[in-house]
């Protein structure tokens, strides 16, 4: 069994003070990939900087404060690389990915966007380089005999399923036709080959959601979104047993407006 977690932390050293840190002792997944991390490696406590029994690989971005993607491993990748080969997005903390016998895992924190903004704009360029990479990953990883899978905070609702209140987000970031259609041409198999790990295996469930604004009651109404995804080559997501979305019981337990999303491969 090969368990995979993503986990947009929404700021790691506030994370680690409500929780995380007792989160990650408990878990049993092999690969865990954080989004949003929101530090350098020297501003973090040492016990997520480096925890015992685990490889850490941290990529922060080069304005400080801001996104920030990690990975932990149970043993040492075979190669680490930190980008995607983007003259414009490889400093911004967005993507790492590590091979591992036989896989390689990625951590991905695509930008929010905002509807008719310069940051709709930059999330744009950034989906138009994006996907000609996930396709060359896939046809490299093969040809070395590995699947893959892209885990992370995709900042885009796929379906109406994805979100409670999709009628109203119509026109909001996150949902808005482009995206939805650019999210279409990774998963069409003819174009970026990818599978959603989740939907596959809960394909008529709402939801399960795994973002929920901290205004409102929006928790405790389960008024969210799926934006949080593991997109896997069709050969690994063949081999998915199992994936569910780790909801906190209660709105106080939670350590990010974010839950983390868990897969199960059977390799």
């Amino acid at each position: 069994m090969f368990t995979v977690t993503s986990a947009n932390v929404n700021g790691l050293r506030a994370a680690a003070k409500k929780g995380f840190v007792e989160w990650l002792a408990g878990t049993s997944a092999d690969a865990v990939c954080l989004q949003e991390v929101r530090a350098e490696e020297a501003q973090l406590p040492e016990e997520v900087r480096s925890p015992e029994g685990w490889f850490a690989a941290h990529a922060p971005a080069a304005a400080k404060g801001r996104a920030g993607v990690s990975l932990y491993l149970r043993r040492e990748p075979d190669a680490l690389r930190v980008g995607f080969g983007s003259s414009e997005f490889d400093g911004s903390g967005r993507y790492i990915e590590a091979d591992l016998p036989g896989v390689t895992v990625a951590s991905l924190y695509l930008p929010s966007g905002e509807a008719e903004t310069e940051k709709q704009d930059e999330k744009y360029r950034f989906m138009g380089e994006f996907l000609p990479y996930l396709k060359e990953l896939r046809v490299r990883a093969a040809a070395d005999g590995r699947e893959v899978v892209v885990c992370g905070d995709w900042n885009i609702a796929h379906r109406e399923a994805d979100l409670k209140n999709w009628k109203a987000n119509r026109k909001s970031a996150g949902f808005l036709p482009e995206e939805r259609e650019w999210l279409t041409r990774v998963l069409d198999e003819t174009d970026g080959g990818y599978v959603d790990v989740v939907r596959a295996l809960h394909p008529e469930q709402e939801g399960p959601y795994s973002w929920w604004s901290y205004r409102g009651r929006a928790f405790d109404n389960d008024s969210g979104w799926r934006i949080d995804y593991q997109m896997a080559t069709a050969g690994l997501a063949a081999k998915a047993v199992k994936a569910y979305v780790e909801r906190a019981a209660t709105h106080a337990e939670r350590w990010s407006d974010h839950a983390p999303v868990t897969a199960v491969y059977e390799l």
